[in-house]
């Protein structure tokens, strides 16, 4: 038997191998590890350094200011600017004590850390856990210009690593002075002033060069909260944080004692001087109005940031005067306000805007946006449609009270202080402004056309064609009026603009940033009126001024067209008028509400005659002044004839013997009408009588007069058989006492009698004795067995076996 050959144990040395190959690949991995940590470290640095171009405010891409300029293309009305609005300076263009305050408030261990200020994270971390609330930040400057500039502002841990990476980096490689100026170029002050530069002139007016102490302190105080340290809206608190600011300068021994006693006690900016530089120019009113049209062409993001330069109309010379002549004659306080617009009638060209009294306190244009009745400045309107419809001058009306019928009730119209003159011919009554015979001939030449003889000399907003218009009851604004006028002056030839159309030429052309124009606004003749026209009608309106109610707007020198308005209640007062050089308009009355002006003028009423004239009379006193009168052109007078003429079918007709309200127009040769009316002899309108009883309708067809004709037709079940159905004719006209055919409905198997008070049984048996089924429908509260109510009603047309429904009383 064989015996089992024991195993023996391997030596002890046998192992070594096996740990030593084990610790090799633990090496190995701890290399392949650090390497990893190397290269990853390696990547996000050079990652992080490759942003830091992009930190520089100098190569950040930025919006482009652009600028509105006057007429003489040099002078600056505004800056449109985009949204963050910004001017770089370099480090000596900034005041070295604003350097300091900013340190000292943001991050006094500025000069020391590396970028992260681990000393101030902890003291953050510590005064956030002893108050129980965030009550100091941890970021340092560079920190904070970091993530201004240079990150996304997600607030994430990534981003929160990034910036500190990207700041320890940035300290690497730019100097302190560098990051500090960068700091200030792009941080925000509060009011629209990005950067150090646009804050010292927002609150001061100054430049960041010239900043003293107490000025710095206060700036620096606003970036932690643009809107709690705000100047204007929180001065108590916006203090209160500059001089936390001086405090820490003291104790950082950056300014004595003395200098912080005296920088405490300085005064605030005054609200009413902080804004940014060019918000407010020579012309706010103006330019407003201007930016309007440019954000309709090009839209805001290209016009505020865009880099467009604007060359506008205006003449501030002439506005200057505008502001000159207003205050001269308005100088009473608490008086009423005015609106002026000049306008060039040959070029359309807006040469004065004078929109308010102050823009400050209210942007509201008076002179674009203010919509107020012009009274009878508007006849000229009215005017202008008569002659282009061939109404020569010479056509007289009654000048008393009239009552005109428009429809559906009578427009009653009466004179000026009830002032009448018997009759008159239109020059006559364009000269004493009167009411009664321009009311007579807007009916004539029909409101529909005067409004779009309006819209087409330069009223652009919508008129109603109403025939109050003749009189001025739809309101417009100034310039519109100003527009208008300026038609007449340039011989009856609208000026639009090439690039901005059918709207006053206020901005003459546009540049890109790179001086290249991209609209050329040049003026476009539009005809509008004949010059023969527009001349007769200048003529005319020579006459008010000359000898008329506009007698105050008389200049000695030059020859004035011109015509007043003052609204029913002497809350609006208007002088429209022109010479060849220059059209103006001028409005005055109370901004805010309708204030009847009855004693404002030396004690009398405020009428077109008075304050508008004389303003009008002066500011072109002064605008003319060194320049040559001229003379308007003359007209060739053409031979007229008189014409009876109707009102009807929506046109002027002639008369063929039988018309009524008929008026005797005076037409240019070969001019008027040539269609011939088809009125009837006795002439009356046939009224609407379907749905009136008979009797109401006989009564209403006496009073025309006109005979009724009954015709009937059979009734349907339940059918009312009193009423009138049907008429013919159903509308138009016909000679007294001619024949109105009317239908009514006849029942073929009687009415529904009445039963309502009858007792049950006597009900039952009047409508068996019908034909009519009785059906009780309910008891109700009232005298017992007696019929309260029936349906349906008594007198309808009955049908053979109609159930009658009855509501008996039960006592």
């Amino acid at each position: 038997m064989l015996g089992r050959k024991r195993s023996t144990r391997a030596p002890a040395s046998n192992g070594r191998p096996r740990r030593i190959r084990k610790l090799r690949l633990v090496a190995l991995l701890l290399i392949l590890f650090l390497l990893g940590i190397v290269a990853f470290t390696f990547g996000l640095i050079t990652a992080v350094a490759s942003q830091i171009p992009n930190c520089d405010p100098a190569r950040v891409p930025h919006e482009i200011d652009g600028h509105i300029y006057a007429n003489d293309d040099h002078t600056i009305l505004a800056t449109l600017r985009g949204s963050e609005s910004r001017i770089l300076v370099q480090s000596d263009q900034i005041s070295p004590i604003m350097r300091q305050a900013i340190v000292a408030v943001e991050d006094k261990r500025f000069y020391q850390h590396r970028g992260v200020d681990l000393r101030g994270i902890g003291r953050a971390v510590w005064a956030d856990i002893s108050s129980k609330s965030v009550v100091q930040g941890g970021s340092t400057i560079t920190q904070q210009f970091v993530k201004n500039s240079c990150v996304t502002s997600q607030r994430s841990i990534s981003r929160k690593l990034k910036e500190a990476a990207l700041a320890w980096q940035l300290e690497q490689r730019w100097s302190k002075d560098r990051i500090l100026t960068a700091y200030l170029n792009t941080i925000y002050f509060g009011n629209g002033a990005y950067g150090i530069q646009r804050a010292a002139q927002t609150y001061f007016n100054s430049t960041a060069s010239r900043l003293t102490l107490p000025q710095s302190a206060l700036l620096a105080g606003i970036p932690a909260d643009p809107t709690r340290f705000d100047p204007v809206t929180n001065p108590k608190t916006a203090r209160a944080r500059r001089l936390e600011v001086l405090t820490a300068m003291l104790q950082q021994n950056e300014i004595t004692r003395a200098d912080f006693l005296q920088a405490e006690r300085a005064p605030l900016p005054r609200a009413a001087d902080v804004h940014l530089p060019g918000i407010e120019g020579p012309a706010p009113y103006f330019v407003n109005y201007v930016k309007q049209q440019l954000i309709e062409q090009y839209g805001t993001r290209r016009v505020f940031g865009g880099g467009l330069n604007v060359q506008t109309t205006i003449d501030l010379s002439l506005q200057k005067l505008a502001r000159a002549a207003i205050e001269h004659v308005l100088n009473v306080p608490d008086g009423p306000s005015a609106a002026l617009v000049a306008i060039r009638p040959r070029t359309g060209e807006v040469l004065a805007m004078y929109g308010g009294d102050n823009f400050r306190q209210s942007q509201f244009n008076l002179a674009v946006q203010g919509e107020r009745q012009p009274g009878s400045s508007f006849k000229p309107f009215v005017l202008a449609t008569a002659l282009k419809q061939g109404v020569a001058p010479s056509t007289t009306f009654p000048s008393r009270p009239v009552s005109i019928f428009i429809g559906d009730k009578y427009w009653n119209v009466h004179n000026y202080e009830n002032d009448y003159i018997g009759s008159a011919d239109l020059a006559t009554a364009t000269v004493v402004s009167d009411n009664s015979v321009y009311a007579q001939l807007t009916r004539l030449v029909g409101p529909g056309n005067v409004a779009r003889t309006a819209r087409q000399l330069g009223i652009t907003r919508h008129l109603n064609p109403y025939f109050a218009i003749g009189l001025g009851a739809d309101p417009v604004s100034p310039l519109e009026m100003a527009r208008a006028f300026s038609t007449f002056a340039n011989e009856g030839r609208r000026i639009d603009g090439s690039a901005f159309g059918n709207r006053p030429r206020a901005i003459a052309r546009v540049h890109n940033p790179q001086g290249k124009i991209i609209d050329d606004n040049k003026p476009i003749n539009r005809t509008v009126l004949s010059q023969d026209d527009s001349a007769l009608l200048t003529s005319i309106l020579e006459d008010v001024v000359r000898a008329g109610t506009g007698k105050r707007a008389n200049l000695p020198d030059r020859i004035v067209a011109g015509k007043t308005g003052t609204t029913e209640n002497y809350g609006d007062a208007w002088f429209v008028g022109y010479t060849p050089q220059l059209a103006t308009a001028v409005w005055v009355g109370y901004p805010n509400k309708l204030v009847p002006m009855l004693s404002q003028y030396h004690g009398d009423a405020v009428a077109g005659g008075t304050f508008p004239a004389e303003i009008w009379r002066v500011f072109n006193q002064l605008a003319l002044a060194g320049t040559a009168p001229e003379s308007f052109p003359t007209y060739s007078y053409k031979y007229a004839s008189s014409k009876k003429v109707v009102w009807r079918d929506g046109r002027l007709q002639l008369d063929n013997g039988f018309c009524r309200e008929t008026a005797l127009v005076s037409y240019f040769s070969g001019r008027g009408p040539t269609r011939t009316a088809n009125c009837k002899r006795n002439e009356v309108d046939i009224p609407r009588v379907i749905g009136l009883t008979l009797a109401r309708a006989r009564l209403r067809l006496a009073g025309q007069p006109l005979t009724p004709n009954i015709v009937y037709k059979p009734a349907r079940p339940k059918q009312r058989i009193d009423l009138v159905l049907d008429q013919f004719p159903r509308r138009g006209r016909a000679s007294s006492y001619d024949t109105v055919t009317l239908v009514l409905a006849k029942p073929l198997h009687g009415v529904v009698p009445r039963v309502i008070g009858l007792s049950l049984r006597q009900a039952r048996a009047r409508l068996r004795g019908r034909g009519l089924v009785v059906d009780i429908d309910r008891f109700a509260d009232g005298r017992a067995g007696r019929v309260l109510a029936q349906m349906p009603v008594p007198g309808v047309a009955a049908a053979p076996r109609m159930k009658i429904r009855l509501v008996v009383g039960h006592g």
